[in-house]
């Protein structure tokens, strides 16, 4: 309640060599929570930690390592302090390597080595995800901010489920009737209560009658359950086949425990074909569900508040762990040039290794920024076949300004051959792809075929135009010339 008074007793301890008083004040001093951001000290307290073994520490260290903030620019340092953590424990240091074994940061490729680090990390995650079910936090995109804020209908609906649950757990009949009558939702909690017993005595088949009833309003939850109970045989005789059916079903819709099943059928080739490749996709959903994802909420508190610094550290973190919005924003903001805990010359090679990244998970729009980058010389030498290369991946991905900067390198030859033919179909595409490409479009048609006027023009020889005209050349430029006056006369008196 006396926030003030917390801090400075938090303080005193982390002062005095507390472990947990210290970890907890170094985070707060490097992501800007309950007080002005102070990367210096916050690199001290994490190097002391990291000497004591702590493994936040080691993992803190790598982090900042990773990216150059408070410490030199260092990605083996990182990597070594990565693996440190991991092996005192640390989930995010899991992740992290899970992510840089998949997509090849600083290591090899390596599926299996992937796999290992997103499992043991979703065992952990699952292990909550059965205890209690968490609305997912909502990851805004910096560049798309008006157009990604839901309603907040979702997480009134949440609240009151939540609310009705609380009363039927305690055993309260009445609501549990009302909690289970003809609501999908209902159904599915009512369910719930009799697998784990709580209000009610434990009754499989009462809560697989609700899950079923649930199921058949297609709520996803209820799959999820449902796969559940086939899979250990809860209630139910083991079916592999029905359990993946109703894993299946409820993946689609989001439902967490139902992906992290789905990757243990796959990681182990139960009921299915084994894939390593399949189970490390799935994994890495569960994953990105662990409590860190809050870290998305106060990182968009900050931005909105100003707090560039605190927002870029947060995003930068969660960038680190894999997720691709995250890496999004961190090259958005780093792109600014509003950032002042990183010097000038860092920003725009750091945003370039997040945008591409970002690119290699599917995002088009980092794509696209790549081509930009490699254009325009942002952060690595101007160099147009590059950004060809990549404007071509994006506009294969349907992305109009891709196209665009296709259509103009085309028309002046720059870092592909020069082809007029070609720059107006990529012109003509792009505004086809988007209707706000159509204005920019038609104006770069007309400028096209303006300077096709001016070229031709300034290439017709004075001598072509004798020979077409003959010996009388002199008599047909005094008419030109006649015809001419006599409009300037007539303008004139008008």
């Amino acid at each position: 309640r006396d926030r003030p008074k917390a801090y400075k007793l938090l303080t005193k301890a982390a002062d005095m060599g507390y472990p947990k008083a210290m970890e907890k004040l170094a985070a707060d001093l490097l992501f800007g929570y309950n007080g002005p951001q102070d990367i210096k000290a916050s690199v001290s307290l994490y190097a002391t930690l990291a000497e004591g073994g702590s493994h936040k520490g080691q993992t803190a260290l790598g982090f900042l390592f990773s990216y150059g903030i408070g410490v030199e620019y260092n990605q083996a340092k990182a990597l070594i302090y990565y693996t440190f953590g991991t092996i005192g424990g640390n989930l995010i240091s899991q992740m992290i390597l899970g992510h840089h074994y998949w997509v090849g940061i600083n290591v090899p490729r390596n599926c299996e080595a992937a796999l290992t680090h997103y499992r043991n990390m979703a065992n952990s995650i699952a292990k909550n995800l059965e205890k209690n079910e968490d609305m997912p936090v909502e990851k805004v995109r910096l560049m798309e901010i008006l157009e990604n804020l839901s309603s907040n209908n979702d997480f009134l609906d949440w609240d009151v489920h939540q609310y009705y649950r609380f009363l039927a757990e305690r055993g309260d009949t009445e609501i549990q009737v009302i909690y289970g009558e003809g609501n999908a939702v209902g159904l599915w909690g009512l369910g719930l209560l009799y697998f784990h017993g709580k209000g009610v005595p434990m009754n499989y088949t009462e809560a697989f009658k609700y899950f079923q009833k649930a199921a058949g309003k297609g709520l996803a939850n209820a799959h999820g359950q449902l796969g559940i109970m086939y899979y250990s045989g809860s209630g139910v005789q083991k079916d592999y086949t029905l359990a993946l059916k109703y894993f299946s079903l409820a993946s689609q819709n989001g439902h967490a425990l139902a992906v992290y099943y789905l990757a243990q059928m796959y990681a182990t080739g139960t009921g299915v074909i084994r894939s390593c490749r399949i189970a490390v996709e799935l994994y890495r959903n569960v994953c990105e569900l662990g409590r860190w994802s809050e870290i998305f909420l106060t990182a968009y508190f900050a931005y909105q508040a100003d707090n560039i610094d605190s927002s870029l550290v947060q995003y930068a973190f969660l960038a680190e762990m894999g997720y691709e919005v995250a890496q999004s924003n961190s090259a958005y903001i780093l792109e600014s040039a509003k950032v002042n805990i990183l010097s000038k010359d860092q920003l725009y090679p750091l945003a370039l290794l997040l945008w591409k990244r970002a690119a290699n998970q599917g995002n088009t729009f980092a794509r696209l920024k790549i081509g930009d980058y490699h254009f325009y010389g942002y952060g690595t030498n101007r160099d147009y076949v590059t950004a060809a290369v990549h404007y071509n991946v994006a506009a294969y991905q349907h992305s109009a300004q891709a196209m665009f900067n296709l259509a103009y390198m085309s028309e002046h030859g720059l870092g592909i051959p020069k082809d007029i033919h070609v720059a107006r179909r990529w012109y003509d595409l792009a505004a086809e792809t988007s209707p706000d490409a159509s204005l920019p479009v038609i104006l770069a048609c007309i400028k096209l075929e303006v300077m096709q006027l001016l070229n031709f023009t300034a290439n017709w020889k004075l001598s072509r135009l004798g020979s077409m005209l003959g010996p009388q050349w002199d008599l047909f430029a005094m008419v030109f010339i006649v015809i001419l006056l006599i409009l300037l006369i007539r303008n004139r008196q008008n």
